[in-house]
C-alpha cells in the first residue's frame, strides 16, 4: 500500500515457498560451503534475519 517493497517468503498453491530478496549469486557463489552447490539455473537471494524470523510463524514443520 505505501508503495514500498521489502523481503517476503510467501507460500504458493502447490506448497512449495518463493522467496523475495536482494540477488546476490555474482557476490557469494565462491563463498559456497563444500557441501552446496547451485544448479545454472538457480540463484543465491539474501533474506534479512528479520524476514525469516517473522515468516517462521507461517512455515509449517512438516
Amino acid at each position: 500500500m505505501t508503495g514500498e517493497t521489502c523481503p517476503d517468503i510467501f507460500e504458493l498453491s502447490d506448497g512449495n515457498f518463493a522467496v523475495i530478496g536482494t540477488e546476490a549469486t555474482a557476490v557469494l557463489d565462491t563463498e559456497l560451503p563444500a557441501d552446496a552447490a547451485r544448479a545454472d539455473y538457480e540463484r543465491i537471494v539474501v533474506v534479512s534475519r528479520e524476514t525469516l524470523i517473522r515468516a517462521k510463524a507461517d512455515i509449517p514443520d512438516a
